[in-house]
């Protein structure tokens, strides 16, 4: 079929990718792992969440898992419950997932990138950590646990 004359033809035609029914894409695993991450970090439930944009929790879950994906309307108003841009939920893709079809420009980079090391300041073991460390009432007590974990690392952190 010839596109109508009025209408320039495409030089190209991305081929989409297809996933087996039940397999997530990966961009959407990593942009749902972004909200799970950014809910656990404000210590946000799920529940909380799904009220705030009019969803049940097990709708969250879904997204939160890549099950589902998230549309653009839903994904702008997670950006506003959660307080960060809608960047935030694309940042830190890993280099594997790539869009089929799409391939850099050759001669584009003067060098070769190398692939930056996962912020631990990210992971959700980091945020439990932060928050169970100011749960902790007493500040010697804090102290003390501070300083049981700095003498215990390989003490090239700041005061």
């Amino acid at each position: 079929m010839q596109p109508p004359a009025d209408r320039p033809r495409r030089p190209y035609r991305l081929r989409r990718r297809r996933y087996p029914p039940g397999v997530p894409h990966p961009i959407d695993v990593h942009v749902g792992s972004r909200v799970r991450l950014r809910r656990t970090l404000l210590g946000m439930s799920q529940q909380y969440l799904g009220d705030e944009v009019g969803l049940t929790f097990q709708q969250i879950q879904k997204y939160e898992r890549g099950a589902n994906r998230i549309g653009a309307s839903r994904l702008h108003e997670f950006s506003h419950v959660l307080d960060v841009p809608v960047s935030f939920f694309f940042d830190d893709m890993p280099p594997d997932i790539e869009i089929p079809g799409i391939s850099p420009a050759p001669g584009m980079s003067d060098q070769a990138q190398v692939p930056l090391n996962a912020d631990p300041l990210n992971r959700r073991e980091t945020a439990l950590l932060v928050r169970a460390y100011y749960g902790i009432a007493d500040s010697r007590v804090r102290r003390r646990i501070f300083d049981l974990a700095r003498s215990m690392s390989d003490g090239t952190g700041d005061d």
